[in-house]
């Protein structure tokens, strides 16, 4: 019998065994005891596994909408008010670890936990006693394709479109190893747009979807980088604009420009973006706006448009910032950095080092992404 002690931020419940071993546990929550496992992989001083019988389950745990659960969404396990909780100790666990000691940090959400992605990529998988394709999504840990019944995280008119599309391959007796992959991305308005990628062929260039998030519309390709949860993504953008009154804007990693282009009380903003297909959707986002720059940069190599009277916006892929643009920062010290990220642990990293002349004047919890263990935190710093 193992006992479970905790969660950890990858959605894993951590757990000791007898010989002093740590063990990670998918399908375990926290005070549960596990009697029965199945190891995924196994090194000399941990191991990673299912947990296939429980005892004492907890009062939070909650029944799966899909049985493919582990392999996309492991926090279908969790009631939703706990998961939240959960999110919120870990984000205050993870900038703990980092010698920042902050409350218990405020959780946003629109209370919809299923059916709310607006992008899917299912692979195919081939069924040699139907002789069929199926939708398929990748056991966890591996290559390896199981194919799936139900797709409860996802739009109903994505999961309703991809069926037909792989109908049609059926139709047609295609085989699945002709082709990598189904992207599919759907508007608020249920539109769908994408497509399958073949295998050995340039990807397709897809229709372009539009969206309007706080009154202002945007241009974005479906495989492109654009949010996948909008309502509480305007939740998000609503939050950041309290804190930009009549100020010079630099927005980094800006992508198709959803953050700055928000902020209506902004004299001017600067957004730069260095992803090639993501500036010329910025660019097109920003016709529309006369006091809006785009730049095609590295953020790391747009320093010289950090100036002390200019609020900086940081939204980074999950490594988090490049050292160079933090060094530029402490150097320069604008008033105002407002931080949001989808990778707390690199975020509270990136804190501490700007906590030299930067204190943390808000940090909230916005749950884009239900059921799985990932949280947007958006972080306000102010000068000392």
């Amino acid at each position: 019998m193992i006992k479970i002690d905790k969660f950890i931020p990858g959605g894993q419940s951590l757990a000791t065994l007898d010989s002093g071993k740590k063990a990670f546990f998918w399908n375990a929550l926290e005070g549960e005891t596990v009697l029965e496992y199945k190891i995924l992989k196994e090194k000399s001083t941990y191991l990673e596994a299912v947990a296939t019988k429980i005892e004492n389950p907890s009062p939070f745990r909650a029944e799966p909408r899909n049985a493919h659960f582990l392999s996309t969404s492991p926090f279908e396990i969790l009631d939703y008010s706990y998961e939240l909780k959960i999110k919120q100790e870990l984000v205050k666990e993870q900038f703990r670890e980092q010698g920042l000691t902050i409350p218990l940090p405020e959780i946003i959400t629109d209370g919809k936990d299923y059916f709310y992605r607006n992008k899917a990529e299912y692979a195919l998988y081939w069924d040699n006693e139907s002789q069929k394709i199926l939708p398929a999504v990748h056991l966890r840990g591996t290559h390896k394709k199981i194919p799936i019944e139900t797709s409860a995280l996802d739009r109903p008119e994505i999961w309703k479109r991809a069926n037909e599309i792989i109908a049609e391959l059926n139709k047609n007796h295609e085989p699945a190893y002709k082709y990598q992959s189904l992207l599919l991305r759907a508007d608020q308005q249920g539109t769908v747009e994408g497509g399958l990628f073949e295998n050995k062929k340039p990807h397709p260039v897809f229709n372009l979807l539009e969206d309007e998030i706080l009154g202002r519309t945007y241009s974005y390709s479906p495989n492109g980088f654009f949010q996948i949860n909008l309502p509480v993504y305007e939740m998000a953008l609503k939050e950041i604009a309290k804190h930009v009154e009549n100020s010079n804007i630099l927005d980094l990693y800006s992508g198709v420009g959803t953050i700055g282009l928000s902020l209506k009380s902004a004299e001017h903003v600067t957004l730069v973006e260095s992803n090639p297909s993501a500036f010329k959707e910025l660019e097109y986002n920003c016709k529309t706006r006369d006091n809006a720059t785009p730049l095609f940069k590295k953020s790391e190599e747009a320093l010289d448009e950090i100036e002390q009277n200019k609020t900086v916006i940081l939204d980074p892929p999950r490594a988090g910032c490049d050292e160079k643009l933090l060094t530029r920062l402490l150097s320069v010290a604008p008033e105002k950095i407002i931080y949001l990220s989808c990778n707390p642990a690199t975020e509270a990293r990136d804190v501490k080092i700007l906590s030299e002349k930067y204190r943390i004047n808000s940090i909230k919890l916005f749950n884009f992404f239900p059921k799985t263990p990932h949280i947007e935190s958006l972080v306000i710093l102010t000068l000392k």
